[in-house]
């Protein structure tokens, strides 16, 4: 609180009071990290001039290079959820929440990759978005652990192949 203080200007008691104490503050910041990766995940599978598999594609190259980047993504949502999620039930449920708005976006993309013929429809879509979701969140975490750009690459390209199964 000391540092939010400082960084804000504000004394504690008036950020107590603008979000009801600590606990509050951390569910809330936890909330503004998780919206912020659905976000990301949205602008960079949103429709557009490249075809839905390449949008994935190109995601996945992104998040090599940013997990993999010396200043990485901070992500108290993937942190929370790591260190926190099984013990923590408002913490659980908040990035269930998160991660079931993740694979709504990962699921859109593929069912449009399926509608274009680039992924068999006989491939389940939420089965695979939950997949993505979770290689992507490894990513993240082997990213923070030192793994490099070219070895991100490899699992995204690995992770790709699965759309392009029979």
């Amino acid at each position: 609180m000391d540092d939010l203080s400082r960084a804000t200007g504000l004394g504690k008691q008036s950020i107590y009071n603008a979000f009801g104490g600590k606990r509050d503050l951390f569910l809330l910041a936890l909330e503004r990290s998780a919206s912020e990766h659905v976000l990301r995940l949205t602008e960079q599978l949103a429709p557009g001039a490249a075809s839905p598999l390449e949008r994935i594609r190109a995601h996945l190259e992104a998040l090599a290079r940013v997990f993999a980047s010396e200043v990485p993504l901070d992500s108290l949502f993937t942190k929370a959820t790591v260190e926190l999620a099984d013990r923590d039930t408002e913490v659980a449920e908040a990035a269930s929440a998160a991660y079931r708005r993740l694979e709504d976006q990962y699921a859109d993309c593929i069912e449009q990759a399926q509608a274009a013929h680039e992924v068999s429809a006989g491939l389940d879509a939420r089965t695979l978005a939950t997949y993505f979701v979770a290689v992507t969140r490894g990513m993240e975490v082997l990213g923070g652990a030192g793994a490099g750009a070219d070895v991100l690459r490899g699992i995204g390209r690995t992770a790709l192949a699965a759309l392009l199964a029979p």
